[in-house]
């Protein structure tokens, strides 16, 4: 029986699949580092001071709307309760520092209210809340305010 000759093998080319996993691993890194750095400066109130200036009860200039807010925590939980003028049931709401301002974060969903969402920045020199509405059941954003009930 005749051995077949075998031909030379090919090299395989371990410089270039070398630089391939490095490439990649690089990538990773560089990804990984951006989403944790994108994490830590917008998680809801970690290892952040209290801001008690929240505390309170806000209304609408522009009609009977009153936003509560108690019970704010270091970890960016904050209880709010809305009433439009009965009460409307909050499904979540938070607050977190982002780019140097206070933010509050509040979804309803009730009645009417499918999941439509306040997203607010604290005006300190002004003591209001301001930002936007999302009307859910209309896909509708209005610009809105609040200030302290007195």
């Amino acid at each position: 029986m005749a051995m077949k000759k075998k031909g030379p093998k090919k090299k395989r080319n371990r410089s270039r699949s070398k630089y391939w996993w490095i490439g990649g691993l690089v990538l990773i890194v560089v990804i990984m580092g951006g989403y944790a750095g994108h994490q830590q400066n917008e998680k809801p109130g970690e290892q952040q001071k209290i801001p008690a200036e929240l505390a309170g009860r806000w209304q609408r200039p522009d009609g009977g709307y009153v936003l509560e807010l108690t019970a704010i925590r270091p970890d960016g939980v904050v209880k709010a309760s809305y009433f439009n003028p009965r009460p409307i049931n909050v499904s979540q709401s938070q607050w977190q520092i982002k780019e140097d301002r206070l933010e509050v974060f509040v979804e309803l969903r009730d009645v009417d209210y499918p999941g439509s969402t306040y997203t607010l920045a604290y005006q300190p020199d002004q003591d209001r809340l301001y930002g936007i509405y999302y009307q859910a059941a209309m896909g509708q954003m209005f610009e809105v305010e609040f200030v302290r009930a007195k």
